[in-house]
C-alpha cells in the first residue's frame, strides 16, 4: 500500500514544518508546502495529492478561495484548520474543519474521514 500524499497549505512556516513532521510521523507522505493562495493552487496542480491540510487564512488569499480554484480541476479530498473554528463555521457552515490546536488523534481522525479510510495510527 502506497502512503497517502499530503499537500498542506499552511501560512506560519513553523506549523506548517511541525505538522509535515508530525504527518510523516503517523506513516503519510508530504508531497509540499504552501503558504499563499497562488503557492497552493500551483502545488495542487503539479503533486496531485491524495489529500490537502488547508489553513483558512493564508500570507496571501485565503484557503477556502484556493480549495474552490483547486477543485474547478477535479474532486480533491481536503479539510481546513483554523484557530477560530467558531468564525470560520459561522461564515463557511458546510466546511470540514478542525480548531488549532489540535491533538493527533484529532488530526488522524480528520485525515480518516477525508480519505474514507481508518486512520493509519489510532
Amino acid at each position: 500500500m502506497t502512503m497517502p500524499r499530503i499537500l498542506i497549505i499552511e501560512n506560519d512556516v513553523m506549523i506548517g514544518i511541525l505538522l509535515s513532521e508530525l504527518l510523516v510521523e503517523m506513516g503519510y507522505a508530504v508531497c509540499g508546502i504552501a503558504a499563499t493562495e497562488a503557492e497552493a493552487i500551483a502545488a495542487a496542480a503539479r503533486y496531485r495529492p491524495d489529500l490537502m491540510i488547508v489553513d483558512i487564512w493564508l500570507d496571501d488569499g485565503d484557503g477556502v478561495a484556493a480549495v474552490t480554484e483547486i477543485l474547478r480541476a477535479g474532486p480533491m479530498p481536503h479539510f481546513f484548520v483554523s484557530g477560530d473554528i467558531a468564525g470560520i463555521l459561522a461564515l463557511y457552515p458546510d466546511l470540514t474543519a478542525i480548531q488549532k490546536p489540535f491533538r493527533e488523534l484529532d488530526l488522524a481522525q480528520a485525515i480518516g474521514l477525508a480519505l474514507g479510510t481508518a486512520p493509519l495510527n489510532q
